[in-house]
């Protein structure tokens, strides 16, 4: 994956490699770590070059049956957290700009109508939210008050916004972008979604785009912005039980 920053791959291969490994061929790896979060005691992580990854807490390979010397794949690994009534969130693409990507993008001036947006542009925001629907503000998650937010003005009136924060305590910023109803398929979600990128770029930040992989319209999106697929990463479901 050496398309992508070193700050990327690093930090994958420390969620997932960081404990004893189990099982590893040239396709799959399974490893426990016994430091990981309640939220992330199952993930996965399948790259785009078709490599995938699973790491677990030792008390979750006890519940499904993980221990060494077995010969497992990925499929075994997906049937024996089915047996044992383990269920995952569902997977979300992870997009990032590749280096040569990242170089373009901090060489491009700010389109007009473009601008960073602070506390004070609360009126605009408020009105721009009560604009959108319940299930976009919760799909996009964009807030004023995250570490960097920008917007896309269709005259005065915002009409696409993007925010970010330091994602899991890394130099990833996490994105969310929204654009109103009316206003999609004209260009503002791209221009704002490389501007806040941009911005993340020279504060130290790898921009992190991820999408459900049933949204097309939002992995379009990242794709159009200029961002590459890096892979797919499921974590177990809140309401898995235990």
């Amino acid at each position: 994956m050496s398309l992508f920053p070193q700050t990327i791959t690093d930090f994958w291969r420390g969620q997932f490699l960081n404990g004893d490994v189990l099982y590893s061929d040239e396709v799959f790896t399974v490893a426990i770590n016994p430091n990981l979060s309640e939220d992330s005691r199952v993930m996965v992580l399948e790259t785009s070059d078709g490599r995938v990854m699973a790491v677990l807490t030792p008390a979750m390979a006890d519940k499904i049956g993980l221990h060494q010397g077995q010969d497992l794949s990925e499929r075994t690994f997906r049937q024996k957290l089915n047996e044992a009534g383990v269920t995952l969130h569902g997977a979300d693409y992870l997009f990032y700009f590749s280096e040569t990507d990242k170089k373009v993008l901090l060489q491009e001036n700010l389109d007009g109508g473009l601008r960073q947006l602070t506390e004070e542009d609360d009126t605009v925001f408020s009105e721009f939210q009560s604009s959108a629907s319940e299930q976009d503000l919760d799909d996009a998650y964009v807030e004023l008050d995250h570490w960097a937010v920008f917007g896309s003005f269709d005259q005065d009136r915002l009409v696409s916004a993007a925010s970010m924060y330091p994602w899991e305590n890394s130099q990833i910023a996490d994105l969310g972008v929204l654009t109103l109803a009316p206003f999609r398929g004209k260009g503002h979600a791209r221009k704002v979604v490389r501007a806040i990128c941009k911005y993340a770029c020279n504060q130290g930040y790898e921009p992190q785009y991820r999408c459900q992989l049933d949204n097309q319209a939002s992995a379009l999106l990242a794709k159009a912005a200029g961002l590459t697929l890096f892979g797919k990463w499921d974590v177990i479901s809140p309401d898995s039980t235990d």
